[in-house]
């Protein structure tokens, strides 16, 4: 059987050493929109990150992973979290609503239980991927993901398919959710079932525990079969990246070329 070429841990997870080793849901999903900014990414040439909403959502996780966990991150990003008079900034504000909304909640404290930032690993079609579990309950069959969402009902206009969607497929959480799901299986031989449990950014947080049925999982399995030996050969250098050519990173390094008509402006 194949073996992974780094060991994981909670250290170097997200170092960009073994982005390059494994592919993960993260990644993959990057290079389903644009992969020229995906790999300027990998090359460490580029970044999108937005650094901000990366810490509020650290910030929100880190709660409820342990409470040596959260004051570790807050230790590590106090400049960034506080104000000079030592008050959390406006983000890191509405983070604490949001914890506020999830710990008062009998049902998501009952279902927040488990092991938190479970690492696991797998292969799908001979290709290594990495996972990081939010919570783990091997004992129950489940897992958990927390998503932050501006407004969980929000629709999304889907032009391939011409209908709306949800904001749970705008972002192809899905995909998310088949690959833990299989590497869960993998790693722990145990079938489980993936919820996510969204709270939302506005002035009063909603929250909400979703499940994913099973034919928006087989979807996500077909996308990776389609996509992944290409994206294998993109990463591997053996063919040239496609541009997107509107992301910023495209905009951003686009040289002008044809002229195009007024009439193919529009999608």
């Amino acid at each position: 059987m194949l073996t992974p070429t780094s060991d994981l841990t909670q250290e170097n997870y997200y170092d960009r050493s073994t982005d390059w080793d494994y592919q993960s849901p993260t990644f993959f999903k990057k290079f389903l929109k644009c992969e020229a900014e995906t790999m300027a990414e990998l090359n460490g040439e580029y970044s999108d990150m937005n650094h901000e909403a990366l810490l509020v959502g650290n910030y929100l996780h880190s709660y409820f992973e342990s409470s040596e966990s959260h004051q570790k991150f807050i230790d590590d990003h106090k400049s960034e979290i506080m104000t000079r008079t030592k008050k959390l900034r406006a983000p890191f504000e509405k983070a604490e609503d949001m914890i506020d909304t999830l710990k008062e909640d009998s049902l998501f404290q009952g279902l927040y239980q488990g092991e938190k930032e479970a690492i696991v690993t797998g292969f799908i079609d001979g290709v290594q991927w990495k996972g990081k579990v939010d919570c783990l309950n091997l004992k129950r069959g489940y897992f958990l993901d927390l998503k932050t969402s501006r407004d969980i009902h929000k629709k999304f206009w889907n032009n391939e398919d011409r209908e709306w969607q949800s904001f749970v497929a705008e972002y192809n959480y899905q995909l998310q959710m088949y690959v833990y799901r299989e590497l869960i299986r993998q790693t722990f031989d145990i079938e489980t079932t993936p919820y996510i449990v969204a709270v939302s950014k506005e002035k009063v947080p909603d929250k909400m525990v979703i499940s994913i049925p099973d034919y928006r999982l087989e979807e996500a399995a077909m996308q990776i079969d389609k996509f992944q030996n290409h994206i294998e050969d993109v990463k591997a250098g053996r063919v040239e990246p496609t541009r997107c050519g509107k992301c910023d990173y495209c905009k951003s390094t686009a040289k002008l070329g044809k002229i195009v008509s007024m009439d193919d402006l529009i999608d």
